[in-house]
């Protein structure tokens, strides 16, 4: 979107009563709206295709909770960005977006929930043990509230944002990017359609929201292929008859029954709730840093205590997917995006969960023609780990995000060959490497994924810019997450990967040894761009 289309910033007026909705919100309401949609089609799928969830349960207990939590969850967000607004007397402030945690539902239904059903034979039991999985997240989340503002001091920006690129490029925008070009008549066109306006400042009849336009033409492409037999994107007249049996109007009805049945699971269920639950800690610090850079600021404290409330309210109505702040909030704020559009989405997400429309879209509008908004947001978030830190602290950027790169990697892997009934270690991991697949390297690697990005992330600036003694302190504390397993491994324990865990201790004591005794490099390769060696070392 072009500055043209901005809201105008004027100068701060303290105490000013801030406009509930601008022009922009629209912009930002259909970009974030179909960014919830895409994931409310998704999530629905999982509940329906995956687990196999009665219809009673997925649209009669599951969706309305989530309605109810998003909601709560969008409308504190817009609060909270009035807040800031009146505060500074500005009318640029664009409140947090938040919604579904999209990492976490797919972990929720394929380690937790999946398993147990299957094993038992009934879903119902495994959407019991989901919620007890945000159960314990929720208090995770309202405890970590307090120490993350600490954290987040202490961490240099390139390390937050290049850990958050790593899970914007791999598990945001490649899914997406994968859609476009399995139908490109429909992808690439909605593609040029959503880029040609909100990087190229194009503007469409009337104002119209470029996110609507894309969807729209996706549709008339899909259903005008269907009636001459080429069927790009996958409508029928039949899905979209057998979806309106869906439609009703149901409210949200506690679940705490449910909730304490799923504790006899208690026992897998922790192995991945800690260690996801400071998953959420580091990624909602990653993404209030987002938007601090985007000219934002939000207490951490109160967001993260809030996810966790939301979530535990969530949970005790019957959702089993955790609250969390979104990845791009100087997205929605480049189109215009203010407070409006964050309470505009819960109401929407109530009327699509409570009154069963979501299965009516589910069978309406393709994916894919939504996928390019998902691509545009992981582009704009990659984009800005290197926009705004240091041009210096590029390569630490680099290697924030690779380990999400193996995360992914492993997953794509993993669920392939759990497709064909084996797994890697089944086949061999030394077979696999024979062929080029260090499995073991991206399992170790990808472990923790956003933990090991911040902490390598945070000892490479902290190298660039000489202040070894802060460097050593990360790696310490990366030996200390790796050896109880909330880094390098695949779940919380004793020792889990001793030997990186002494491999950080002895790159802690290296880094002090260059504090110590190391001289300024003068010339040569040794200097980063922009001065690196200004720096002193401590």
């Amino acid at each position: 979107m072009s500055a043209a289309d901005m809201t105008p910033i004027s100068p701060s007026r303290t105490g000013m009563r801030p406009a509930l909705w601008t022009k922009g919100d629209w912009n930002a309401l259909f970009g974030f709206g179909t960014n919830i949609l895409v994931n409310m089609l998704v999530l629905t799928g999982l509940l329906q295709f995956v687990l196999k969830m009665p219809p009673e349960i997925v649209f009669g207990r599951i969706l309305p909770a989530v309605g109810l939590m998003m909601f709560l969850s969008t409308a504190y967000y817009a609060f909270l960005a009035y807040q800031l607004a009146k505060k500074t007397g500005r009318d640029d402030v664009c409140a947090l977006p938040s919604g579904i945690s999209v990492p976490h539902m797919f972990v929720v239904v394929f380690v937790i929930m999946l398993p147990i059903a299957s094993t038992t034979g009934d879903p119902v039991k495994g959407w019991e043990a989901g919620l007890v999985w945000v159960f314990f997240q929720s208090f995770i989340l309202m405890i970590g509230g307090f120490v993350a503002p600490y954290i987040r001091r202490i961490t240099p920006r390139a390390a937050l944002l290049g850990t958050l690129a790593g899970v914007s490029i791999a598990f945001i925008a490649m899914r997406p990017a994968f859609e476009i070009f399995m139908t490109p008549v429909i992808g690439l066109t909605c593609l040029a359609i959503i880029l040609a306006s909100w990087f190229g400042g194009v503007r469409y009849p009337k104002g119209i929201p470029a996110g609507l336009i894309a969807i729209a033409v996706g549709m008339v492409i899909a259903w005008g292929s269907n009636a001459v037999g080429l069927n790009y994107g996958g409508m029928s007249l039949d899905k979209l008859a057998a979806s309106l049996a869906n439609f009703g109007f149901s409210v949200p009805l506690p679940a705490v029954g449910h909730v304490f049945s799923g504790f006899t699971y208690l026992g897998v269920i922790l192995v991945t709730a800690i260690p996801f639950g400071i998953y959420d800690l580091v990624e909602a610090m990653d993404n209030v840093e987002s938007a601090e850079a985007a000219g934002d600021h939000f207490p951490t404290t109160r967001v993260l205590t809030a996810d966790g409330v939301i979530s535990l309210i969530g949970c005790l109505m019957g959702n089993p997917f955790i609250n969390a702040v979104y990845i791009g909030h100087p997205g929605w704020k480049s189109m215009g995006g203010r407070i409006g559009y964050s309470l505009g989405t819960g109401l929407v997400v109530i009327l699509l969960s409570w009154f069963g429309i979501i299965a009516v879209l589910l069978a309406l509008i393709p994916v894919v023609a939504i996928s390019p908004i998902l691509l545009y947001i992981g582009m704009l978030i990659g984009a800005q780990a290197f926009q705004t830190t240091p041009s210096r602290h590029a390569p630490a950027i680099v290697l924030a995000l690779s380990p999400h790169l193996a995360a992914w990697a492993k997953l794509l892997i993993d669920n392939s060959l759990t497709l064909a009934g084996t797994s890697a270690h089944a086949i061999g991991l030394e077979k696999m490497a024979g062929i080029g697949v260090l499995y073991h390297g991206l399992e170790i690697m990808g472990g923790g994924a956003i933990l090991v990005g911040l902490v390598l992330g945070a000892i490479a600036v902290f190298v660039i810019d000489r202040k070894f003694v802060a460097a050593a302190g990360f790696a310490l504390a990366g030996s200390v997450l790796t050896f109880f397993g909330f880094m390098h491994g695949e779940m919380v324990g004793i020792a889990v990967t001793p030997g990186v865990s002494l491999a950080y201790v002895m790159v802690a004591g290296f880094l002090l040894l260059c504090a110590r005794y190391a001289v300024p490099a003068t010339s040569g390769a040794g200097l980063m761009a922009e001065g690196a060696h200004a720096a002193p070392a401590e």
